[in-house]
């Protein structure tokens, strides 16, 4: 896998202009061209076809599979992670994959203030930043795309943690680790991410309408024709993307709708059944007592 600094290159040099590019003379040759130069889909790929090795020694063999890496704080929390939810369906629930990245990222001690510390409009160069956990999410999000149906939460949940990775009034992804967040008592300044996105009124923002829980291992395809760019995040500022919200919105309402007529057709289900009951206990047949009713 590539390491954090050729990620870095590819991201702020190549892939951000092309993404935040507003020349409407650009064709697509040339946009297509400029993202095959970013390799940045082969970042994610690469990730992606790590994961699926670690999951089937895993799930196939049940084998114990050690990921090593030079710091430990970087490619091997991805790789862990990913393969965490591909094998496990918790993990692809919304408390599951916050805990995740409590467990995996936070408390393991990914440097987040280092790695994410890049603004679209600065002009200082950190050599320690990339977007590791970036690669993480997107990766993430092209097994959501392949699996819409086995994850809980929806994109904007994905993007809500990429956007909090680099600026954040909660205190999740602050610092570089928990001795820094001890010696600034981030405890006692700020609150949790996961404390807002938990409350009811705010976690049903960031629900999937089509969730149906999946207890089977997801193995995603690799083949670099089932990776596509992640419009909704690098793009959204770019294109108008209602007509993509008004899709999921009328998902969301026809999903209800059909979830409220399942419970109504079960609650008359419920009284045919009562009625049933009493019309044998007084010895009258169903075709007597429609009779009756009609008066024939």
């Amino acid at each position: 896998m590539s390491s954090y600094k050729s990620m870095k290159h590819v991201t702020y040099q190549i892939l951000t202009p092309a993404c935040f590019c507003r020349d409407e003379s650009l064709s697509t040759e040339k946009f297509l061209s400029k993202l095959n130069s970013s390799h940045w889909l082969d970042f994610v790929r690469d990730l992606m076809i790590c994961a699926c090795v670690v999951s089937t020694y895993i799930h196939k063999e049940d084998a114990t599979v050690l990921v090593q890496g030079s710091s430990g704080t970087d490619r091997v929390l991805q790789v862990s992670s990913l393969a965490q939810v591909i094998l496990d369906p918790d993990c692809r629930t919304i408390r599951g994959f916050e805990a995740l990245i409590e467990r995996e990222w936070v408390q393991a001690g990914h440097p987040f203030k280092s790695r994410c510390c890049k603004s679209v409009y600065s002009k200082t160069d950190s050599k320690f930043e990339s977007p590791v956990f970036l690669v993480f999410l997107d990766s993430v999000w092209q097994i959501w795309q392949q699996f819409p149906c086995s994850f809980e939460f929806n994109e904007e949940f994905l993007i809500l943690l990429f956007d909090n990775a680099y600026c954040s009034k909660y205190g999740t992804f602050l610092c570089n680790n928990q001795k820094e967040r001890k010696m600034n008592k981030l405890h006692e300044k700020t609150i949790s991410l996961w404390s807002y996105v938990n409350q009811p009124d705010f976690l049903k923002t960031y629900l999937n309408p089509l969730y149906e829980p999946n207890s089977d291992v997801i193995f995603p395809s690799v083949a670099p024709q089932s990776l596509c760019l992640w419009k909704r995040l690098y793009m959204r500022h770019q294109l108008d993307l209602s007509s993509h919200t008004e899709m999921w919105e009328r998902i969301k309402f026809t999903k209800e709708n059909n979830l409220a007529l399942q419970l109504r057709t079960s609650r008359l289900r419920r009284q045919v059944d009562a009625l049933s009951k009493e019309l044998q206990e007084e010895g009258i047949s169903i075709h007597d007592a429609l009779v009756r009713s009609t008066g024939e």
